[in-house]
């Protein structure tokens, strides 16, 4: 396999995982939320609390994927084995 499709494979990849722990950190997030805080509050703060808790879980796993790459780019040299995303316009 060359670079580009190690480049495609990682982000493809990367993605996948990406998408898996945020519906994760979200259904954490929610049950705890379902369990203890939901049955005392009214229907209309439930409803922005919960969508506080989606925006939450897409920030959360940012941050962590944002620090598995780095960890990995520290581990890894990743200009072995990927073709970079964005050239630059530079001669």
């Amino acid at each position: 396999m060359n670079k580009k499709v190690n480049t495609v494979l990682f982000i493809l990849g990367a993605t996948i995982v990406n998408v898996i722990l945020m519906i994760v950190i979200f259904l954490a997030l929610f049950v705890l939320f379902g369990r203890f805080l939901a049955p005392n509050l009214s229907a209309e703060l439930n409803q922005i609390i919960l969508l506080l808790l989606f925006v939450g879980s897409i920030v959360a796993t940012y941050f962590i994927y944002h620090r598995l790459v780095k960890l990995l780019s520290e581990k890894f040299n990743m200009d072995n084995y990927f073709d970079p995303i964005f050239k630059s316009r530079k001669k």
